[in-house]
């Protein structure tokens, strides 16, 4: 059974005569007439039955009708999708995504995108970076927005996102109240920091900083996400250095401060497998990284210290 006997079996169906189902279907009648006995003689079951006047549907007939319709317009929609995802409009974009994308724009860009595009679905995973690079490796990721990492060579990394580390600091601090923080006043400070089976490189960066400024940072508590640090900051468990994205986190009890003379900087980077042209993807980009600029837009300023209570969302 084929989408071509479906179709010539439904006009004749529809019209219930020859002539007509074949004046529709641009072809001879005796054509007509011919495959459709031969698709009855396939399937071993009568779907018309047929007077020198008349041409009227069996049971089977009836059936087949029904089926027959379903069949042709999901065919029809699988061709339309298929085209329209050959142009970036429709399919499925598998996403895998740092935590910190929450706060650089990523939910805008999906609900604009999805708005614009309703023949495309999204699917968010929420990964580390190791974890996206295996991702993309394995097909199981179409992109990822990961930090820095050892990348194969069969991952593309391309730098979209930016940003200075701030100090997050309890907002009863003796700290807070100073417009920055030079880094070696926190030499003293319990640390709070993620596994560096989390993020090696920004583990080791944090350190190496630390080490720079003349002292190796205690370490005390560790946690998987920044917006835990964050947290834990706030319930004045330690200090922490967080990227700037973070001051957008809503918590009363801790603010954050820029950093006097150093040039930490996180980054996050769009993953890609080399040889992939996905138009979907693609267009997805844009819109990451207009929500993204307007997320950065509405940002205070660098110099500015803020408690989480004085900001506004973005």
């Amino acid at each position: 059974m084929d989408l071509k006997q479906l179709r010539y079996f439904t006009a004749v169906a529809e019209e219930l005569h020859f002539g007509r189902a074949a004046k529709r279907l641009f072809i001879s009648q005796p054509a007509l007439s011919f495959d459709i006995r031969k698709f009855e003689e396939q399937l071993g079951v009568q779907l018309l039955a047929r007077t020198n006047k008349s041409v009227a549907l069996t049971n089977a007939g009836q059936v087949l009708l029904g089926e027959a319709r379903r069949l042709l317009l999901q065919a029809a929609e699988a061709e339309r999708i298929t085209v329209r995802s050959a142009h970036g409009l429709a399919g499925r974009l598998r996403i895998g995504f740092v935590n910190s994308m929450l706060y650089r724009g990523m939910p805008q860009a999906v609900s604009r995108f999805e708005a614009d595009y309703p023949g495309v679905e999204v699917v968010l995973k929420e990964m580390n970076t190791s974890e996206q690079v295996h991702a993309i490796q394995r097909m199981q990721i179409d992109m990822g927005c990961a930090h820095w990492g050892n990348f194969p060579s069969g991952a593309i990394s391309t730098p979209v996102f930016s940003e200075p580390f701030l100090c997050c600091l309890p907002a009863d601090h003796p700290l807070a109240r100073k417009g920055r923080v030079d880094l070696r006043a926190l030499a003293q400070e319990p640390f709070i920091l993620f596994p560096r089976t989390v993020s090696p490189h920004y583990h080791d960066l944090i350190i190496a900083q630390c080490v720079s400024a003349g002292f190796s940072p205690l370490i005390r508590h560790e946690a998987r996400l920044w917006q835990t640090v964050v947290t834990m900051v706030g319930f004045g468990m330690g200090v922490a250095l967080v990227p700037y994205t973070l001051r957008q986190v809503q918590d009363p009890r801790v603010c954050f401060l820029p950093l006097r003379g150093e040039t930490l900087l996180s980054q996050v980077l769009l993953l890609r497998r080399s040889g992939d042209a996905e138009p979907v993807a693609d267009r997805f980009v844009e819109y990451l990284n207009e929500a993204g600029g307007k997320s950065a837009k509405t940002s205070l300023p660098a110099h500015a210290p803020r408690s989480a209570s004085s900001r506004r969302p973005s």
